[in-house]
């Protein structure tokens, strides 16, 4: 039987299983509750509600419908139901056809998708600890399982997969709600087409959870060099954190001690000098010119945060876009999308902070987005069926979305205002500017507008929200910190010339020309939401409410407090009473029929008109009132659960006098004889076809023997000329020779490793090595691209300059050379146009000593065809002709070191003295551009430099503990690097 035959077998079992499955579930409802909370008689009863929910909790029924949003409570233990039988059961089946699911969600998204060729989306939401992060992989596992593949499909879908350990790894903490919480929402689209630190937490594995992680970056495609820097960033905000500040005798910060700030610097290839002004000092202006003012205690504080919170949340942003482009569909053809969306749910806790109002604000629109979107889709449903709409009253909570997000008027325009606006701004300011602009707002109230009753939970620093769910009180302290996103100029400046390269990813040097002053934090969540809705709003919906039944996370346990607070926060009477207002139950007319045609004679056994005319003799014949339901153009629409129960219970007393009578007519229709007779045949039967079996392996073992016997003949004489003695002998040892060679045969032309062969195969062994020798090294020669042709290039210029005579040399060997470290985007357009259009050939961030001093500058390095620059943000400093270079030198130490001889001529202010991370990679470029290899110089303890006109300069180079550069007593400027690793 062909696949697709096996396919309509198994898709009409589950048809003529339907009514089983779905209505039959309504025979244990006393036991088991209703699989769809809109069949509930008391549906507007938040009790009868819990108590289905419970029935069904208690039978390890963790899905529950609400039409068609899908509520799930999370069991806390492994259920059988997510094998490959089960995904395979709902694949290609009727929405309502089987018992709830995530995978019912999932299918039928992806059907309409295909049916109807567009696009879908699948909202989770729940609390801290529901099980929503777990409900997005099962759906992703859905769609690796059951859709069409092909190979590179598969990679993306692994990539999809394994990108939630790493966003969980950099987007999850311990929350007093969760051990392992989501702080950030997800949105993914899985495109079709048609062909966290903190302290020992003992909920989590960080050992297994780590390896996870790293086998998920290997897959997503992050290069060690992308690890070594984001593990870079990470530490480096650790190290902030412990970073502490003291006052001197005049009020200013300071930091005694340095130790945190060295790895910092390190860390993120940052001068570590440069990094502690800026964490102490801000660029303010003075009679134009820009001049560092010292920080207080408390400015230094509040800057050490603001850096560190800028640097996580741009890594984190630039994770996403990473993960993002690694899934990026590259084929040009139309595509549809389901997107899938986790986000954080509703939060309540004793204390509600600026984190929960940004949360509470993305649930109320999502919630607002919910109702439309299910009033839309009912509104729909009923024109198709050809039934008069009947105006629904819900409330609209556009309302309270207005108090929050509108333009001039609303608490984020009025937060930003205070944050934003000169003068002494502070918390309580800022809730005395919301009392005087929305105090009169019906869903807004803090302790000054409220009545007596109310007054006394509300603190002075509070205002309270009214939401759809219910009351939020927020606590306005910390708002307006949190919401500045503002990070010192001179800071930016330090991070903007970052050697780490994803911290230069995040903050680009356009970010310091411009003068224009950053979102808020509030404005940019806000700016998020509504790109989001804009996405969802395009798109065919579904949801799925994931909710929390205990706090233990206990299996079994229904804690039925803390569920009624969840299902009023999700809104779910809410969208219940929105489903029920119409009719509680719509089936099409085939499957109504199909069911319960036995309870009208003209239709039973078989009835042989249109579906439709057959349903409705059929409901005649049972009594449904007129006001009991509405006939539409495919589907029966009944208004009331009672009456669908009353069907139901109608059918099972018919189904049990149909079976009882069945029983008796065929009961007692074989006598004794007839029974003796067919038990004699049986044994007779079973007699032959034993000996059948027996002879079949007698056969089988004299030809095992046969085979035996000629192998050892083959064995004996192996080594003699091919004849029918050893020639099934040596063709077998051949064969599996070879096939054990397949997967032993060398991967490169520098593995010179090869299978030993048998005795008898020596000489074709022989042959064959050479063979794969000979296709090895044209498959490498074929394979050097152009890129990897410029890159040996370079590596032999390298290695005529330094092999032998400076150390690190050897380790550089395996580090590829990048074409550029700093793209044109980079650099700042004003600087591109200095250069008159030259094209640059290669960037790089350098540190440059002054000739007067010595005092280390933050510069760029920029080499086109014909010229070097170095480079101050927008200026340009020094430039150098190739045509003038007079030589280049660097020291035979590890420390970076490069020093650009330029002629004495007026043009020039003498010798250019930078520090580079990249030096072999660095010298090679210049002296490739310049043309001028020969000119390269390593030397050993000292060399000599010109400072300005007939001055000259010495520069000392040693070793020492720690890497450090500094003007010596003499005068000389000395340069100390550690000791190169063997």
């Amino acid at each position: 039987m062909s696949y697709g035959n096996m396919e309509e077998v198994r898709k009409e079992e589950v048809e003529d299983n339907t009514d089983i499955i779905m209505e039959g579930a309504l025979i244990a409802r006393d036991r088991v509750g209703v699989q769809d909370f809109v069949l509930l008689d008391s549906h507007t009863s938040e009790a009868a509600f819990l108590n289905n929910l419970r029935k069904r909790y208690q039978e390890n029924l963790i899905y529950t419908y609400i039409g068609t949003l899908l509520v799930s409570v999370n069991p806390y233990k492994e259920l059988d139901i997510y094998t490959v039988t089960q995904m395979q059961l709902y694949r290609g089946v009727n929405f309502f056809e089987l018992p709830p699911h995530l995978y019912a969600i999932a299918d039928n998204a992806y059907r309409v998708m295909c049916s109807e060729y567009n696009n879908h989306f699948i909202l989770i939401s729940g609390e801290s600890g529901a099980g929503k992060t777990e409900a997005s992989k099962k759906i992703l596992q859905y769609y690796a399982v059951t859709c069409p593949t092909t190979e590179q499909l598969q990679v993306v879908r692994d990539r999809l997969l394994l990108s939630n350990p790493v966003l969980e790894a950099f987007g999850n903490a311990k929350t007093l709600r969760n051990d392992n919480s989501s702080r950030f929402g997800k949105y993914m689209d899985i495109q079709f087409d048609f062909k966290g630190r903190c302290a020992k937490v003992f909920s989590i594995n960080d050992k297994n959870d780590w390896k996870i992680v790293r086998k998920a970056f290997s897959i997503i495609d992050f290069t060690e060099k992308d690890l070594e820097h984001l593990f870079g960033i990470v530490a480096s905000v650790l190290h902030l954190g412990n970073i502490q500040f003291e006052e001197d005798s005049n009020g200013h910060a300071i930091i005694r001690n340095g130790t945190q700030i060295k790895w910092i610097s390190k860390l993120l290839g940052v001068h570590l000098s440069i990094l502690q002004e800026a964490l102490t000092h801000r660029k303010i202006e003075a009679r134009s010119e820009e001049v560092l003012s010292p920080l207080n205690v408390d400015l230094a504080f509040y800057a050490r945060d603001a850096v560190a919170k800028a640097i996580y949340g741009r890594t984190f942003t630039w994770l996403v876009n990473k993960i993002n482009g690694s899934l990026a569909n590259k084929d040009s053809t139309r595509k549809t999308v389901i997107g899938l969306l986790d986000i954080y749910g509703f939060e309540v806790l004793d204390t509600n902070s600026f984190e929960q109002f940004c949360i509470n604000y993305c649930n109320e629109k999502l919630q607002q987005l919910l109702i439309e979107m299910t009033l839309k889709a009912e509104q729909e449903e009923y024109e198709m069926e050809g039934i008069e709409w009947e105006p629904i009253p819900y409330f609209n909570n556009k309302i309270i979305c207005d108090l929050v997000e509108q333009k001039h008027k609303g608490i984020i325009s009025i937060l930003d205002e205070e944050c934003l606006r000169p003068g002494e701004a502070t918390d309580l300011s800022f809730l005395e500017k919301l009392e005087e602009k929305v105090g009169d707002h019906a869903h807004f109230v803090t302790r000054k507008l409220a009545d007596q009753k109310t007054r006394k939970s509300i603190d002075w620093v509070d205002f309270r929200l009214l939401h759809y769910a219910g009351e939020v009180t927020y606590c306005a302290v910390g708002f307006l910190e949190k919401n500045n996103d503002l990070l010192y100029r001179n800071l930016k400046e330090v991070l903007c010339n970052s050697k780490n390269g994803i911290v230069r990813e995040c903050f680009l040097l356009s970010e310091l020309d411009s003068r224009r002053r950053p979102e808020t934090v509030a404005t940019q969540f806000k700016n998020s939401l509504m790109s989001l809705i804009e996405i969802l709003m395009s798109k065919e919906p579904s949801y799925v409410r994931c909710i929390k039944p205990n706090e233990n996370k206990e299996p079994g346990k229904f804690d039925d407090c803390l569920i009624r607070h969840q299902v009023k926060y999700l809104g779910l009477m809410e969208h219940l009473r929105v489903r029920r207002a119409g009719f509680a139950y719509r089936r099409k007319y085939e499957h109504f029929l199909q069911r319960y045609k036995s309870l009208c004679p003209a239709t039973w056994p078989h009835w042989h008109g249109p579906a439709a005319e057959g349903v409705e003799r059929l409901i005649k014949h049972i009594g449904y009132k007129p006001e009991e339901y509405k006939l539409g153009r495919t589907k029966i629409f009944i208004r009331f659960p009672k009456t669908l129960f009353a069907t139901e219970d109608a059918f099972e007393i018919r189904k049990h006098l149909l079976v009882s009578r069945l029983q008796a007519k065929y009961k007692g229709r074989l006598g004794k004889r007839d029974y003796q007779k067919k038990r004699k045949a049986a044994i007779k039967l079973e007699a032959c076809w034993r000996g059948v079996l027996a002879r079949k392996e007698a056969k089988k073992r004299t030809w095992a023997v046969q085979i035996i016997r000629k192998f050892i003949k083959g064995f004996i004489n192996r080594k003699k000329p091919l004849c029918p003695e050893n020639t099934e002998f040596v063709r077998l040892v051949q064969y599996k020779y070879l096939m054990k060679l397949r997967d032993h045969i060398p991967r490169n032309v520098l593995d010179k490793s090869w299978l030993q062969p048998p005795s008898i195969l020596e000489e074709i062994s022989e042959m064959l090595q050479k063979i794969c020798i000979r296709n090895l090294v044209q498959k490498y020669c074929r394979g050097v691209t152009p890129e990897r042709k410029v890159q040996l290039q370079q590596k032999a210029v390298t290695s005529a300059i330094f092999r032998g005579k400076k150390e690190g040399y050897q380790q550089s060997i395996n580090l590829p050379f990048a074409d550029t470290r700093l793209k044109e985007t980079d650099i700042s357009p004003k600087v591109l146009q200095l250069i008159q259009g030259e094209k640059v050939k290669y960037a790089t961030p350098v540190v440059k000593y002054d000739r007067n001093g010595f005092k280390a500058r933050e510069r760029l390095l920029v080499l086109t065809q014909s010229s070097a620059y170095v480079v101050e943000m927008a200026k340009i400093k020094q430039k150098i002709d190739y045509a003038t270079l007079k030589g280049i030198s660097t020291s035979n130490l590890c420390d970076g070191i490069v020093v650009i001889h330029v002629p004495e001529d007026n043009k020039q202010k003498g010798d250019v003295i930078l520090q580079c991370e990249h030096i072999f990679e660095t010298v090679t470029k210049l002296c490739m551009l310049a043309n001028k290899q020969n000119l390269v110089k390593v030397v050993k303890g000292s060399l000599r430099f010109r400072i300005g006109s007939g001055k000259e300069g010495t520069m000392v180079f040693t070793v020492g503990p720690e890497p450090h550069v500094f003007k010596a007593k003499d005068g000389q400027l000395t340069v100390v690097s550690n000791q190169a690793k063997s």
